[in-house]
Formats: C-alpha cells, structure tokens, sequence
C-alpha cells in the first residue's frame, strides 16, 4: 500500500469530510412531487447556490426562485437567480435579499410549494431588521454578538428577535403555501429552529431570553432596542402557530455525517478512529489544550472531532478564526510532541473571515516558528493565528467549498511509526 505523509493523509481526511455534505449528492432524493401550482424556491446560506443548483438540475416541473450566499460562494445557475451578500456582518445586498424573499412568499396560494435551502450562514446573508430596528444598529449588534464567545443559539435567539424574516416570520409569510425546508445543518445538536435562525420553523425563545442574552454577553444595546425586547414587540412566531400548520421540515446533512465518513477513511487506512463528537463547543484556545492532553495519553490512531468552538476577542487586533486558534494552542500544548500532527478547518473552506479553511500543524510547527521569528505565545494572545500559520506556509486553502457542517478536526498520533497508508 503506497504510504503518504501525514499532512497529506489529514488533507484527504478533510476532503472526505467535505465531500459527505455535498448538496448534489445529499439533496436529490429529498425533492418531493411537483404542486398542482407553483414552485418558488428560496436559497439562503454559504450552500444556497450549490443546494439551488442542484434542486433545479433535478426538479420535474416548473420552477423559479432566488438563492442568496456569501461573496464569492456563488454559482450559476438556469432557473433560479443567485445574489450574494455580506457575512457575517450583514449589510445592503442581504436586506434587498430578504425583502424579495418576503414579496416571492407572499404571493403564493394555497395550491403553491414554497422550497427553502437552508444552510449555515443565512442568519447574517438574510437581514430584515425588526420593524424600526435601523440596519446600522443589527450591524452593530451582529459585531458584538461575534466577539462576545455567545456560542450560535445564543446568537441566534438575539438574531431572531431582531428580525423581520427570521424565528418562522417567512413560513408566516407564505401562509396559506405548502412550506418544505432542506437543510444542511451547521449547528451542535442540530437544532432545526437555529440552524440559520429558522426563518421557516417556529421559535421556542422569547424577547425576554434575547434580552437576557445580551446582558449576559455584555452586548450592548441602544434604548429603543432594549425597550421593544422588554414589552415583547418582536416577538417570534411560535412553533404552534396555524400559519406553519403545512409547513415541513427535513435535515439532509448534519456535522455527523462528515464525522462519519472521515472515520471510515480512517478504518479503511488501517486506523484506528476516536470519534469525540460533533458537536463540541466551547472556547477555541481551551479545546485545543484538551484535545493536547488526550492525544499524549493516546494509542495510535486518529482522533475526531466537530462543532463550533468560539473565540472571546477582549484584546488584540491579529487575524484568525477558531479552527486557526484551535491549532495554535493545540501546537503550544503538545510542545512538539512527536508523532502526532492535527487539521482543524471549517467546512465551508472560510475559517471566520479570512481566505482559509484553517491549518495544519506538526511536532515541528513550534520549532519552525521559533526559527522564523513568531512568539506563538504571544499570537495566541493578540488572537493572531492566522499570521502565524500563514508565515509557516501551513493554512489550507480551498476556496468556497459551497457546503457548510461546521467545523472538522482530526489529530493523527503516529507514535513515531511509519507515515499512514493512502486513503
């Protein structure tokens, strides 16, 4: 069996990952009969073009709709019109986006389907502010709510009652309209009502829960703000509420799914895998360290893990997400222990907002650092990772990956042996 070296065996594992979420494999057998009237299909997310793109290579019927997704994560497509917007601070494209989201549901009837793609990231693609909430006060939120270490319900419960489109407000929208939902999931535990702050799925929490959030995460919110929260002026629609009595919902790739198919690569390599999960959260930085200590007192083999960690930005200016600061304090715990090497990227290829989908890290990524000059320490500090594995030469780049189940990471512990097989 032709060995390869382990940078290159966690790549593929990465790629195999991604590659379980794909939407023109994960969609098609979900698409149900055409209606007697029309279909308008409805995309919001970093997978909305490649999820429209593939509804429509495979509907029977007429169809036509709008798709909107991130800068650069579009694709063309015949029958439905895809625009991007900003994220993950909203701004202009995303409100014109929403509203003709809003007019497309509103104008369906009761012979109608209204189909909605739903993927991680249409919180900030599909901005409709709450009525007299400005767009400059939700951008101003959104910033906060993203240095705050909230992890994504909490985000997005605020998110939801903030917002003219989101918490069920679009399924309302269509009423009296067949409503069916595919997501792909980003989110731990899979919650239909957060992935992409449900726009189509009612919402369990309230005003007073979004108010709370905000004081507990220290965001601060502008007085008109804080007092419709307080009197339950924007409330959400209510998972009992008759306008989403015809409304569905089916899940048609989650982070486990990536999980999965990554340790069966890793069997199939005669490895070992540790699945730890999917869906774990927390700080970035104190993962890393965690996952350093149970990979020292681990058999060989390849540790697995998902979810979406958060970084809490108090100080420092630098560049990276939490896939990067993940590795990084992950590198400075092992301390150049050898045989084991580690990936962590987001599986949308952007980790945060930079141009990588994360990095990859090796017993020797200290020294090198050191030998280029880099306090890895003290950019671990300033939240400034992404500096550092870019002067390594150690991000990986994929570009847009057009699916999104959050965050994958894998830990190969060698033991000093020979390098992995291929997968």
């Amino acid at each position: 069996m032709t060995l390869l070296d382990p940078k290159s065996f966690l790549r593929d594992l990465f790629d195999t990952a991604v590659a379980a979420a794909d939407p023109a494999q994960v969609l098609p057998p979900f698409l149900p009969a055409p209606p007697k009237g029309r279909t308008v299909l409805l995309a919001a997310g970093k997978a909305a073009a490649s999820m429209a793109h593939a509804a429509e290579t495979h509907w029977n019927g007429d169809l036509s709709g709008l798709a909107v997704t991130r800068y650069g994560h579009g694709i063309a497509c015949e029958r439905v019109e895809v625009i991007e917007a900003g994220h993950p601070l909203p701004d202009d494209e995303g409100l014109a986006a929403a509203g003709r989201f809003l007019d497309l549901a509103r104008d369906l009837t009761s012979d109608d389907l209204l189909l909605f793609l739903v993927s991680g990231g249409a919180s900030a693609l599909l901005v409709q502010p709450a009525d007299g909430l400005a767009l400059e006060d939700k951008q101003a939120i959104t910033q906060a709510l993203l240095r705050s270490g909230a992890p994504i319900d909490e985000m997005n419960c605020l998110r939801k009652h903030l917002s003219a489109i989101k918490g069920g407000r679009l399924a309302a929208a269509a009423h009296p309209a067949r409503v069916l939902t595919l997501a792909i999931s980003d989110v731990p535990g899979d919650d239909p009502a957060v992935i992409g702050s449900g726009p189509t799925v009612g919402d369990p929490t309230t005003c007073e829960e979004a108010l709370a959030v905000a004081d507990r995460r220290g965001i601060l919110l502008p007085g008109y703000v804080r007092g419709a929260l307080r009197r339950g002026d924007w409330e959400s629609i209510k998972p009992d509420h008759a306008a989403l009595a015809d409304s569905e919902f089916e899940l048609i790739a989650r982070p486990s799914n990536a999980q999965d198919a990554a340790a069966d690569a890793v069997q199939a390599a005669g490895l070992e895998p540790t699945l730890l999960g999917a869906d774990l959260e927390g700080e970035a930085r104190d993962l890393g360290r965690s996952h350093a200590a149970l990979a020292k007192s681990a058999s060989p083999g390849v540790i697995l893990s998902g979810g979406e960690t958060t970084v809490t930005v108090k100080d420092g200016q630098g560049r990276g997400g939490r896939n990067c600061e993940y590795l990084l304090a992950l590198a400075i715990a092992l301390d150049g222990a050898p045989g084991i090497h580690a990936i962590a990227c987001d599986t949308d290829g952007i980790d945060g907002t930079e141009d990588a989908a994360g990095a990859i890290i090796g017993p020797d990524t200290l020294a090198r650092a050191a030998a280029a000059g880099l306090d890895a320490a003290a950019m671990l500090s300033a939240h400034d990772s992404y500096t550092f594995f870019d002067t390594l030469g150690d991000l990986v780049r994929t570009g847009p990956t057009r699916t999104n189940v959050n965050d994958f990471r894998a830990i190969l512990i060698s033991g000093g042996e020979r390098p992995p097989p291929a997968l």
